[in-house]
């Protein structure tokens, strides 16, 4: 669904924030997609007297970008109005539940009176992707196929579920409503089962919100908090989860932690990886580091400038040796380098996740390279399972 420009838009938006014992970075990008629908939150303190809670959130907005905008700035405050005691005394985790779906039912049909989307006019609608967390635990919240995922103890210690059309809960709910499931989609159009907004889904005559074709409904998982073992969470949108694994994620976040502290530029590296290992979506990443995180390693600094360094001297040895042959492009420097046995690459990222460094010897070496060299070619399939 959506239509794909020429090439990517490489442009992002960015940022950190610190506070309860945390650090957090974000990174998103429009990428090959016409337009930006993906939105996120970030709060380091919540009102009601919940200075030491914090949320995050990733929206994944598809055919339009005006819910996950919305929900992006108000999600939260309807959580926290959603019928949970936040702010009245200690909060149960049962609790803290109900005003979580509360909340999810609330935005989504107070979003049902606005006018371009009751008319029509506005045919939008979201994923939603969430973490609350409390000085004690962690609540996932998850409505769609965005993901989150929590590194505890150097690996993967949960993963929310996406919801699917295929998923045998989902398809029964769908199938109870009157619709169908065909190509994996809802009634062959929708790629996702639960979303907010998508009201053309949701007007099934006898049916409640949470029995329409499309749900709004969260999922709510709760871990308590493990103060030594919790990593990092991170929050994306399939934009990312399309080319990577839930291991191979934690596994190059975990990487690059232990060679650069600044969680901006380790966002922005998973959206550079994941555009050169294919992603033709927008992409959004919130990376939220616990107490737990991985922190700069001497040795994995001097191995990833080591890396950096036999990659370059390899473009130069590439451009230096083409003789006759002219100079090749940047395409078929790329290829040859993923022939090779190249150690120490970053886990999960694999050379694609060094596009940056051999581009820029490249074009060092090559400042009056020929158009052909600055295309936006799709060779990712050449490099992305080098590891």
């Amino acid at each position: 669904m959506g239509a794909f420009l020429d090439k990517p838009k490489t442009e992002k938006h960015s940022a950190h924030g610190e506070g309860n014992g945390l650090r957090y970075g974000l990174s998103s990008m429009q990428g090959w997609r016409v337009e930006m629908e993906d939105a996120h939150t970030a709060v380091v303190g919540l009102p009601h007297g919940l200075t030491d809670w914090s949320f995050f959130a990733v929206y994944d907005g598809h055919a339009g970008s005006r819910v996950a905008n919305y929900c992006s700035g108000h999600l939260l405050e309807h959580i926290l109005s959603g019928g949970a005691d936040f702010g009245s005394g200690p909060c149960s985790v049962e609790g803290v539940k109900d005003g979580i779906r509360s909340g999810f039912l609330n935005i989504d049909e107070y979003m049902r009176s606005f006018a371009d989307l009751r008319q029509g006019l506005d045919r939008s609608g979201s994923t939603a992707v969430c973490v609350l967390l409390s000085p004690t635990h962690l609540y996932f919240i998850n409505c769609g196929d965005s993901r989150a995922v929590l590194s505890r103890d150097a690996k993967v210690g949960f993963s929310t579920q996406d919801h699917k059309p295929c998923n045998p809960r989902e398809k029964e709910r769908i199938q109870n409503a009157g619709g169908s499931v065909m190509i994996q989609r809802v009634n062959g159009s929708l790629a996702v089962s639960r979303a907010l907004g998508d009201y053309d889904y949701k007007c099934v005559d006898g049916k409640g919100p949470t029995e329409q074709l499309v749900s709004p409904e969260p999922e709510v998982c709760v871990l308590e908090r493990a103060a030594e073992g919790d990593e990092f969470v991170v929050l994306a949108c399939d934009g990312i989860w399309d080319v990577m694994s839930n291991e191979e994620l934690c596994e190059f976040v975990r990487s690059r932690l232990m060679v650069c502290d600044d969680l901006e530029k380790v966002c922005n590296s998973v959206v550079d990886t994941c555009l050169h290992k294919g992603s033709r979506d927008n992409m959004s990443v919130v990376l939220v580091c616990l107490p737990g995180a991985p922190k700069i390693s001497e040795e994995a600094v001097k191995k990833e400038e080591e890396l950096d360094k036999f990659l370059e001297t390899r473009v130069e040895e590439l451009l230096g040796n083409c003789g006759e042959a002219g100079v090749p492009d940047l395409v078929s420097v790329l290829r040859s380098i993923a022939s090779e046995n190249i150690p120490n690459l970053p886990p999960g990222g694999g050379l694609a996740s060094k596009r940056s460094v051999i581009e820029a010897m490249y074009n060092k070496l090559n400042p009056h390279r020929e158009e052909e060299g600055q295309k936006w070619i799709k060779t990712y399939e050449t490099v992305n399972n080098v590891e």
